[in-house]
């Protein structure tokens, strides 16, 4: 099977899941940022993941799609370390709008909040990963009818 290229940018721009791994190791799947040449994933103390991070910022994310029927295959695998940053309700909202829509009205009450509480009170933080490897593939093939 021979990979091909394709717009790495543009297809981490979509909203597709990521999973993330930490050490132990853990894996969860998690929705994120792909900015500034880093992903973004906002999360707090009432997720595993936070501590997880504190511990051992090290961590791999996996984005990818696999669509039998279209033969569509592509992956995105990168490995870095995480920091904990502050949130900022701006990219936080750039977040959740590419997920959940533009319209607030229709999101589900728990991420209006992400947005709209304290974050000091909240203890929402962003988990910022600028991939020391990033390696992308595309595995696609031919269907034949």
């Amino acid at each position: 099977m021979t990979a091909h290229a394709f717009d790495v940018d543009a297809f981490l721009r979509r909203p597709l899941t990521a999973r993330l791994a930490t050490n132990g190791p853990t894996v969860r799947p998690v929705w994120f940022l792909w900015e500034e040449g880093a992903f973004w994933v906002l999360t707090g103390p009432w997720a595993h993941l936070l501590g997880r991070v504190r511990a051992d910022p090290e961590v791999a994310l996996v984005v990818d799609e696999c669509e039998p029927a279209t033969g569509l295959v592509r992956l995105v695998i990168a490995r870095g370390r995480a920091e904990v940053l502050p949130f900022d309700v701006a990219r936080g909202r750039r977040k959740l709008v590419r997920y959940l829509g533009a319209d607030e009205e229709r999101w589900d009450e728990r991420f209006v909040h992400y947005l709209h509480d304290d974050p000091a009170r909240r203890g929402t933080v962003w988990l910022r990963m600028e991939p020391v490897s990033l390696v992308a593939h595309d595995l696609s093939y031919a269907v034949t009818p």
